[in-house]
């Protein structure tokens, strides 16, 4: 072989030289192409994941020209303020205008998404009051809020005329306890483009906790409620401004309250956001002893931390500051920020 190669020309040793520096050069060619290809897999996997968590966060967002609200941590905390002078819950303690816009202040300061404004009692037995004096009550709190907080004011009524007084007074959402059974209603939320909130109620506050009965209680409601939002939809409202609400206490017993919340996962499914507004009602004192709804603060904790674990979007409560810790530890318990 050595004589073959000296032949040749190419001593041993040379040609052994040039073998090991193709080898070497393949080798690093090889490497390089790999370490390419994963970079390349490594950066397509990075974009899939930056898409999917920027649809996430469209997702978790519901923004409009008044307002937006952030669901990327899971439940928000909705804060009710009865400008009323028989509210159930707090006995008309804020009828006072000053007072009314004082202790919306604070519920922003505690951590309110939302503030939802009120101006007629919707208690069992309660009658109707008019919309003139609802409007007296309600428009000088909204005004004075709107000005004085970014925190999106939601106006309470089934009425479109007070819902149109409030909205042009910088009033952001509404929270309608008939489920838009006036089509006008609809057509104004959907021509403000404005979250909108439908609850169910079977009966009016006057007659609803006479003997309320149902053959499929869950079943009723859920059915109820996505025939109204489809409805909503059909009218011009976008499904992600639609929120649902199966009006624990309005028109229901102990034992139906009990199965809705215990069920609340099949109105979840539905894709529509879920609204719960439990705080300090009469099935929490029927369970607990308490009578003073001002005492039922620990059994409506424990129904807001069910509902923001099973992944309920906003729950609808008197004591904020409390509720606010209770839907952060909730939320963090169950894991499901975010849904």
């Amino acid at each position: 072989m050595a004589a073959s190669s000296a032949a040749w020309g190419w001593p041993v040793a040379q040609l052994k030289a040039g073998l090991d520096k193709f080898l070497s050069e393949t080798a690093e060619n090889r490497n390089i192409a790999h370490e390419s290809s994963l970079t390349k897999n490594a950066l397509s996997e990075m974009t899939i994941f930056k898409l999917k968590m920027k649809k996430s966060d469209v997702e978790n967002i519901v923004e409009w020209p008044r307002g937006r609200l952030d669901f990327s941590t899971g439940c928000i905390v909705m804060g009710v303020l009865n400008v009323t002078p028989d509210s159930f819950s707090d006995g008309g303690q804020f009828f006072d205008t000053d007072r009314a816009i004082e202790h919306g202040l604070q519920m922003a300061a505690d951590g309110a998404a939302i503030i939802d404004v009120g101006g007629e009692s919707t208690r069992p037995g309660s009658a109707p009051v008019t919309t003139e004096d609802q409007i007296k009550r309600v428009i000088p709190v909204i005004k004075t809020l709107c000005e004085k907080i970014n925190v999106p004011i939601s106006i309470d009524t089934y009425k479109v005329e007070i819902a149109r007084a409030a909205l042009e007074l910088g009033a952001a959402m509404i929270n309608d306890i008939t489920a838009l059974s006036d089509d006008r209603m609809a057509e104004l939320a959907a021509g403000q483009k404005v979250p909108t909130v439908l609850m169910h109620m079977q009966g009016t506050p006057k007659t609803m906790q006479i003997e309320p009965r149902y053959d499929d209680v869950v079943g009723e409601v859920l059915q109820f409620l996505v025939s109204r939002a489809r409805r909503a939809e059909q009218l011009g409202i976008e499904k992600n401004m639609i929120f649902i609400d199966p009006g624990i206490g309005f028109g229901k017993t102990l034992e139906h309250n009990l199965l809705l919340l215990r069920s609340i996962n099949k109105f979840i499914a539905t894709d529509y956001r879920v609204l719960v507004g439990t705080s300090r009602k009469s099935f929490i004192g029927k369970i607990t002893g308490r009578e003073k709804p001002t005492e039922r603060i620990f059994g409506t904790a424990a129904t807001v931390a069910l509902c923001a674990a099973a992944g309920v979007s906003i729950v609808r409560v008197h004591d904020v500051a409390e509720m606010v810790d209770v839907v952060k530890v909730a939320e963090a318990a169950s894991r499901k920020g975010g849904s």
